[in-house]
């Protein structure tokens, strides 16, 4: 990848997460102080506001909602995209303040996750920008034995930390910033003890070993570290969303996505190839099955150097090595 195209690569994932922050930000404090229903009213003009004021981020969403919707996308969907956000935003500060009993979370794939966190060996949860992430939280009642980390990368994690510890501070412990010289063993020590480690792994965070799939019929470049790590550590990984049904309702579903645990060396690089593409295939259904729920508020079709695949062969293991 190109010094350009890196530099840009970098600017798609920073520029969601200051959007991400600046609306936590908001809603804390309206949260915190007014309750959840002066909070939810105020959504509605926060939603309005991005669709009319928020040009770049109404243009990613005017792209991504006809891949989505199989239709063109009309001024409804774009407030409805808008409002999805900033509804899990919301929802996640009582999520961290631990108020579960406010939402009503429908599980699907418990089967799939209950073994797993039996065997007590460590999963890989792999999300992406679909839903909330924060939901898996309130789980914990229906799916004994669950306990998270959430991996990120290292500013944006010192920054949810801030937020979150003011909320709650026991919730800032379950972060693993990217990016220090530790943070494998780090992995590695959560995994040990038997915990899920969470990833959103659908952004690159600059130059990165990425490849290119086919997702919502375009092409996209999708990062490949994440599943690296995973096969690096072999250990089994999920697929996980938890998409906003509206109101107080929310589906967590959890689907198999790769199991590493025994794949020879020479078997790595097809095996993390083959789980890119389970998790294409997978963020094709759910964007598909709650298509407000996106939550990559930029140009994620963007043309994509055609050496892609070759950087990613070559930088593989020295960046997850």
């Amino acid at each position: 990848m190109t010094t350009e195209n890196a530099k840009k690569s970098a600017t798609w994932a920073r520029t969601p997460e200051r959007s991400n922050m600046t609306m936590m930000r908001i809603m804390s404090w309206i949260s915190l102080r007014l309750g959840r229903q002066a909070g939810r009213i105020v959504l509605h003009l926060i939603a309005l506001y991005f669709v009319l004021f928020a040009p770049a981020a109404r243009r990613a969403s005017q792209s991504y909602l006809p891949r989505a919707l199989g239709r063109p996308a009309r001024f409804l969907d774009l407030y409805r995209h808008f409002f999805c956000f900033a509804a899990t935003i919301h929802d996640r500060i009582y999520l961290v303040a631990k108020q579960y009993d406010r939402f009503d979370i429908e599980i699907h794939g418990i089967p799939h996750i209950r073994p797993l966190i039996d065997q007590g060996n460590g999963v890989f949860l792999m999300g992406a920008h679909l839903g909330s992430f924060e939901v898996i939280r309130a789980i914990g009642r229906q799916v004994p034995g669950l306990r998270v980390a959430m991996v990120m990368h290292q500013d944006n994690a010192q920054k949810v930390n801030a937020m979150l510890a003011a909320i709650n501070p026991e919730a800032a412990m379950d972060i693993i910033p990217l990016g220090r010289i530790d943070s494998m063993l780090k992995v590695q020590e959560k995994l040990d003890l038997g915990m899920l480690v969470g990833m959103l792994s659908d952004r690159t965070l600059g130059d990165e070993p990425m490849t290119m799939v086919e997702l919502l019929d375009g092409p996209a470049a999708m990062p490949v570290g994440p599943f690296r790590m995973a096969a690096l550590l072999r250990r089994p990984v999920l697929f996980m969303t938890g998409l906003y049904m509206g109101g107080n309702r929310y589906q967590v579903h959890f689907q198999p996505l790769a199991d590493f645990t025994d794949i020879p060396r020479g078997g790595r690089d097809a095996a993390v190839q083959d789980a890119v593409r389970r998790y294409t295939e997978l963020l094709n259904y759910y964007c598909r099955f709650a298509p407000y729920n996106w939550f990559n508020f930029f140009d994620y079709w963007q043309s994509v150097p055609a050496s892609l695949d070759k950087h990613t062969d070559k930088n593989s293991d020295k960046n997850f090595g």
